[in-house]
């Protein structure tokens, strides 16, 4: 046990060694951004690079301050997905499929995808994952210095539309703002901050290519082409710096009004175009960036297989609504990501669902908050562009930086898989808050009076919202404490009572689980997932009527088919897992083995591409023995997800069930290829190894079961399979520390305790060491048979306790009356103990048992024999009448013939324990097959 802990502290130190040399790696990059940040702006002549270097440290320490609890977070919400159950952070994956899945680690090809497309994202998180796997500080870590460059580089961009110390303030609300928590603390939320990085990189490199009146400068142009192409991967919204940079192109270099542009029009549409020099340039620099955005764009419908992702009404209610309710339900949407921008109070982590009601009446009183937000847009808009100076220009931009950003998230255009997503709304809060800066810069200009009070209430801003975002990362802690503060804010949305049931699960506190799952189904009583939860809760709490009647509620929700129309786009695939479950759950009864098979059979004529379906059907095969049905099952999963390692792993399990371990082995190997840390498949495929007797492969096998080892210090069935390994190889000081090990994580283990005694016993002939092994071993499993026989073989030769032996023989043979060797070993006893006539009759009854074996008759003529030879012995001394030195010779007689009888039994004695021996070893050689596969992947808990 000290070894165990020592390796956990040295582990643990290894860890946290690799994370502060990755933090401080990431610290020195940023600042040295920032430095080459600072020498562009000394060169630039627009800034005083000094005064700018003191509001950079102050944005720094600030985000510091406000995110430094984040550290202490977890893996909370999608956060599961993209990071700790995404296979393409692993090394072992290829780094190209970085690029052909999406976000969550799913091919782009499959209907299922999400098309997410952000491969540089996940590479930054795979990156985190070669340096300290999934320790969540490193994550976070990297998501505040990111928001910290932003916001750098966020005033450095303001910088070119106000002044420095206006452009101070718009970073500074922007660095403390209470809706960046999603997108900061949020692990998720880093495609915002990396994205938002190029996006103002680009946005900055194309100022140096244009001006006013200017001749083109390529190597800009060409450069902001690569960033925006690099936010694009970053997250699908970096695409918009392309229209932030065309306007930047009009309005602010070119200095055009849009009278100007408007007469331009005119006499273009008169036939008489008069176009000037400087808007040819403008267009040759703006169809540069508009064919290229093109280009980006063909590109990655490409990726996506031409399909837009598949999104339910619990995900987007909106976006099957009738006419008008969509139309006034999304519009409206606008004016409440307004509003949290405006007001931050109130945030919550899933927007879906029931949490907005749609607008279902031209009468509805939200309808004129949405006409409020369009009028304000306007009067905005029309005091950009109707005159032309430098204020209308910080104002252009701040629109342009609003809402051209948040147009891919707007469902007005397309639908999107959410209602509202806080942290869509970090890049246009950029925007805002430049908005506000100037705002509050134009009532200290023209109030002078009242500069003091606008101060007060601008700190008071800054400072509320510093706390509130400090209070907010609090939330972020762990899934429970996210789930239950949204339910503060939302109790309309079935998605957060699910989740708070989640997260009790996980800490096995299933009677309240329930009770948030039953909560859901009042919520959303259409919810099909909520149903599901309250099946599975019923399940593990052995409800098994409740299960199945919440289950059947359930399947009783899916809508019909509908001729001519695939059925697959309308069923998500997470709620399938339903048939799963409930297949689960009557499958409990072997007469009900068929009803489950129809019911999986079901789901996969649903979804032809569920591979979970093929997977459970497979399984159900096995049960019903029908071995090559089952192949045929899991070859059809391998057809859907031929890098599915579960897949590979079941189909050697079931090969091994048909006696073909030489197509077993291969699938083992290839599950491993796609997964090197498939825990089963490395697990059985060691034993293989191990139990193949070729000691080629024995190196191998103890280096999986090594890194089985690293993985999980306390599963006792690794220590046995290398105690197991050990004997192989000879080296018993190993086995019996591999051996003790797994003893002393499972006491009663049944296997670890024979073969620990049976080595002990027979190899390294320490026979009474091996006694409380046996010991305990009868004690936790009194029907072990071998256990007990190799017990007597020790209290015959060693102990010298006879009736014990003839104890453990005699059990033996009462209850399995066919064992022959425990029959002959018990007859061994009684020729030690001296009753010849009993044990001629035991070693009569144990000849008859097995007629063929040599040894049990030449035992038995022995003692026949001897029994012969004392009935003579017996004779003769009626015979003789006198004398005591005839009495004494006879005397010495029957000595010589006792001494004559001690061999004959002990060459009996020899033959039981060489027996027992054999048995034993058959028995150390069973109990490593019994670890072997045959456990398949179980039925999913969705």
């Amino acid at each position: 046990m000290t070894l165990s802990k020592h390796g956990d502290v040295l582990s643990e130190v290894f860890i946290k060694f690799n994370c502060i040399i990755f933090y401080i790696s990431l610290l020195f990059v940023a600042f040295e951004k920032i430095y080459h940040l600072q020498i562009l702006i000394r060169m630039s002549g627009e800034t005083n690079g000094g005064r700018f270097t003191l509001y950079s440290i102050i944005l720094c320490v600030t985000v510091a301050l406000c995110y430094f609890n984040s550290l202490e977070c977890g893996f909370v919400f999608d956060d599961m997905s993209a990071v700790v159950a995404n296979n393409d952070l692993r090394p072992h994956v290829p780094l190209k499929n970085l690029f052909w899945d999406d976000f969550w680690g799913t091919p782009m090809h499959m209907e299922k995808s999400h098309k997410s497309y952000r491969p540089l994202c996940v590479l930054t998180f795979r990156i985190n994952y070669l340096f300290s796997e999934l320790e969540p500080m490193s994550y976070h870590l990297v998501n505040i210095i990111l928001h910290a460059v932003v916001c750098v580089l966020f005033m450095r961009i303001c910088c070119m539309f106000l002044q420095e110390s206006v452009s101070f303030l718009a970073a500074l609300l922007f660095a403390v703002h209470p809706i960046h928590t999603e997108a900061v603390t949020g692990i998720v939320g880093r495609a915002e901050s990396l994205s938002s990085v190029f996006f103002l990189a680009a946005l900055f490199t194309y100022s140096k290519c244009t001006g006013y009146h200017k001749q083109t400068a390529w190597r800009p142009l060409i450069v902001t082409v690569l960033l925006v192409t690099i936010a694009m991967l970053c997250k699908e919204q970096g695409i918009t710096v392309i229209g932030v940079c065309c306007v930047y192109e009009v309005f602010v270099a070119q200095k055009a009004t849009f009278a100007e542009l408007m007469q331009i029009l005119q006499s273009i549409f008169q036939g008489k175009p008069r176009i000037p020099n400087w808007l040819k340039g403008s267009i040759t620099r703006s169809v540069f960036l508009v064919g290229s955005t093109l280009f980006l764009l063909v590109a990655r419908i490409k990726i996506m297989g031409a399909q837009l992702p598949v999104f339910t009404k619990f995900d987007n209610p909106a976006s099957v609504a009738n006419t008008p309710s969509r139309q006034l339900t999304y519009n409206y949407l606008l004016a409440v990501n307004s509003w949290l921008l405006l007001n931050p109070s109130e945030l919550c982590c899933d927007w879906t669902m029931g949490t907005i009601p749609l607008i279902e009446s031209i009468v509805d009183y939200r309808n004129l908050i949405t006409f409020m937000f369009y009028l304000t847009m306007f009067k905005l808009g029309i005091y950009a562009l109707r005159n032309q100076n430098t204020r209308t220009r910080a104002v252009i931009m701040s629109l342009s930086l609003l809402v051209l950003p948040f147009i891919p998230a707007s469902n007005l255009f397309f639908p999107v898989g959410f209602v509202v997503a806080e942290r869509i709304l970090y890049t246009p809060s950029m925007g805002f808050c430049m908005m506000v800066a100037l705002g509050f810069d134009l009532l200290v200009q023209n109030k002078k009076t009242l500069k003091l009070f606008f101060w007060l209430v601008m700190s008071a801003l800054i400072l509320t919202h510093a706390a509130k975002t400090y209070s907010r990362n609090s939330d972020w802690k762990s899934e429970y404490t996210i789930f239950r503060s949204a339910l503060k804010v939302n109790q309309r949305n079935a998605k957060l009572w699910n989740n708070v049931g989640h997260a009790l699960e996980k800490v096995s506190k299933f009677e309240e689980a329930l009770e948030y799952f039953q909560k859901a189904v009042s919520v959303q009583p259409d919810d099909i997932g909520a149903h599901m939860n309250v099946g599975r809760t019923y399940k593990t709490l052995n409800a098994s009527d409740e299960a199945e009647a919440a289950f059947r509620r359930a399947m009783n929700l899916f809508p019909p088919v509908i001729p001519g129309k695939s059925y697959t786009t309308r069923v998500a695939p997470n709620h399938l897992n339903v048939f799963l479950n409930l297949a689960a759950l009557v499958s409990r009864d072997p007469k009900r083995l068929m009803e489950a098979d129809d019911l999986l059979r079901t789901a996969v004529n649903m979804r032809p591409d569920y591979v979970e379906g093929y997977i459970n059907r497979g399984d159900i095969m096995v049960r019903m023995k029908r071995l090559q049905d089952a192949v045929e099952q899991y070859e059809l999963a391998k057809k859907y997800a031929p890098d599915n390692a579960d897949v590979h792993y079941n189909l050697g399990v079931v090969y091994l069930e048909m006696g073909k371990p030489q197509l077993a082995y291969p699938n083992f190997e290839e599950a491993l290829n796609f997964d090197p840390d498939h825990w089963q498949s490395l697990y059985n495929s060691a034993i293989m190894m191990q139990e193949s007797g070729d000691p080629t492969l024995w190196p191998e096998a103890m280096k999986r079961l090594e890194k089985l080892k690293k993985r999980d210090v306390n599963d006792p069935q690794v220590y046995f399979t290398l105690g197991m390994l050990n004997m192989d190889m000879k080296d018993y000081s190993a086995a019996e520390q591999n051996f003790k090990k797994a003893l002393e994580l499972k006491p009663d283990f049944r296997s670890a305790l024979f073969n620990l005694a049976l080595m002990l016993s027979h190899n390294v002939h320490r026979p009474l060491d091996a006694v409380p092994y046996l010991e305990k071993l009868i004690e936790y499993h009194p029907d072990h048979f071998k256990g007990r026989m190799l017990m007597g073989d020790i209290n015959i030769n060693h102990l010298k306790k006879l009736d014990e032996a003839e104890k453990n023989f005699l059990y033996v043979v009462q209850n399995d009356p066919k064992n022959v060797q425990a029959k002959h070993n018990l007859c061994v006893v009684y020729v030690e103990k001296g009753d010849l006539l009993r044990a001629e009759k035991c070693l009569t009854e144990a000849h008859s048992m097995a007629p063929n074996e040599e040894y049990i008759k030449n035992h038995l003529n022995i003692v026949r024999g001897r029994i012969q030879a004392a009935h003579k012995q017996h004779q003769q001394q009626q015979q003789q009448q006198q004398g005591q030195n005839q009495g004494q010779g006879q005397q010495t007689q029957f000595q010589a013939q006792q001494q004559t009888q001690g061999q004959d039994r002990q060459q009996m004695q020899d033959k039981g324990p060489q027996q027992a021996q054999g048995q034993g070893h058959q028995q150390m050689q069973g109990q490593a097959q019994q670890q072997t596969p045959g456990q398949r992947q179980p039925l999913p808990q969705s």
